[in-house]
């Protein structure tokens, strides 16, 4: 175990504030939980709204209720290239994985390939908006409405995030954010569903009847765990949990069998600040992009980098083997640099036997080479320096074991050209 600063990968601080409104949930019975629906209402402006225990549990919610409404259809169309969460719900939700490739500059669907996956037995199609980059809705919605499969946005990552001046997670006919460690705005885990369908409403209000809320001591649990996040997540003493490998911390994993429930009032209580919790994150984490950006091309970011807020910056390098050397060099340094799914969903083990004659080549070429960069407050100008060390030239830099061509190093923002309107 080895005592240093060391950047969480993402954070979403709780204050004290937030930790004796949890506390005083414990109290207020629903009262927290119908303060944060009015609040969800108002500022995405929906008609409904469903608070859940993780933003899983929303989106295998929303599918078991789709498929009231579509019982002959018993397809979801995902990326290739997503969180491992996406396709645990799916198969809870006794619906069939499918998937898409995607297109490496944007990590939104390829839209030709789109085009053709989606069928008569597709249920509903999940853009993805990964890392808080808009997947193009516009598209995505136009091609649904004309085969009648729906538009489930998945916002996990992309709470207050926009899209032509709408809200992520709004467009489609469902969408759903999280509430989990790392996002925009947490309270240990969460989830929150939106719409504006009436009859999608009424559909997941039935499964939603059904959901108990968590038990005391769990509630109790869960408590402890946010108190100990809201200390341990700052840059002093994140080298604690990242050093205890039980924690899972950053690890990627497929399970199905997560806890389906509704958020509890302490929960809420924990997320009374959400506005000023999140509008704050993602104004810092546009000016971290682009400072960052400045750092390593001496330039403004072309495009509509510094306009994203992104929840971590995505960096394609030039090989698996770059990736790796850089990862083990930011894990040395407590730089926060992190890979982040690290196989395509068709080499989930779970389910890879349904993919074994099917090929994903971008999804795998950008799970081989993307890192993410860490953007929240506690990133300072010496730890950009730092990061910009292990992806700079070689020529410039001392660090040649990690060192790289910018020829092969790309922001997102860079591979796009420009924020998609």
């Amino acid at each position: 175990m080895r005592v240093r600063r060391t950047l969480p990968p993402a954070a979403a601080p709780l204050h004290l504030r937030d930790l004796w409104s949890g506390f005083k949930g414990f109290l207020a019975g629903e009262t927290y939980l119908k303060n944060l629906e009015e609040g969800i209402k108002e500022y995405f402006g929906v008609r409904h709204v469903f608070l859940v225990s993780s933003g899983k549990a929303a989106l295998y919610l929303i599918l078991r209720s789709l498929k009231s409404l579509r019982p002959v259809r018993s397809e979801v169309l995902i990326p290739a290239y997503t969180c491992f969460s996406v396709p645990s719900a799916i198969v809870r939700a006794g619906l069939k994985v499918t998937l898409c490739d995607i297109d490496a500059s944007s990590l939104d669907f390829d839209r030709k390939l789109l085009e053709e996956g989606v069928t008569d037995e597709t249920l509903c199609v999940v853009p993805n908006h990964l890392f808080g980059i808009p997947s193009r809705m516009d598209d995505i919605v136009r091609l649904c409405r004309k085969r009648n499969v729906f538009v489930l946005e998945d916002a996990a990552q992309a709470m207050g995030g926009r899209h032509g001046g709408r809200f992520l997670g709004t467009i489609g006919d469902v969408g759903f954010f999280s509430l989990g460690r790392g996002k925009s705005v947490t309270c240990g885990s969460g989830g929150i569903i939106v719409t504006n369908s009436d009859a999608i409403s009424r559909a997941i209000e039935k499964e939603y009847s059904r959901l108990s809320f968590p038990r005391t001591k769990d509630n109790v649990g869960e408590y402890l765990k946010a108190v100990m996040m809201s200390l341990f997540i700052r840059p002093q003493l994140y080298w604690i949990p990242a050093a205890l490998p039980f924690l899972k911390l950053g690890r990627t994993v497929f399970d199905s069998r997560f806890p389906v429930m509704r958020l509890s009032p302490m929960q809420a209580g924990l997320c009374i600040d959400w506005r000023r919790r999140m509008e704050t994150a993602m104004n810092v984490r546009k000016e971290q992009a682009a400072m960052f950006c400045r750092r390593l091309k001496g330039q403004e970011p072309a495009g509509g980098v510094s306009a994203l807020p992104y929840l971590r910056l995505p960096f394609i390098v030039e090989n698996r083997d770059r990736k790796r050397k850089i990862c083990t060099a930011s894990q040395r340094k407590g730089l926060g640099i992190t890979q982040m799914y690290p196989f395509p969903i068709n080499d989930v083990p779970q389910i890879a036997h349904r993919f074994a004659r099917a090929a994903f080549p971008v999804a795998r070429f950008v799970a081989d080479r993307l890192v993410t960069i860490p953007l929240h407050k506690w990133v300072s100008d010496k730890d950009r320096d730092e990061m910009a060390r292990l992806l700079v030239p070689a020529s410039s830099q001392p660090d040649r074991d990690t060192a790289g061509s910018l020829d092969a190093i790309r922001t997102t923002g860079d591979l796009v050209g420009k924020e998609r309107a």
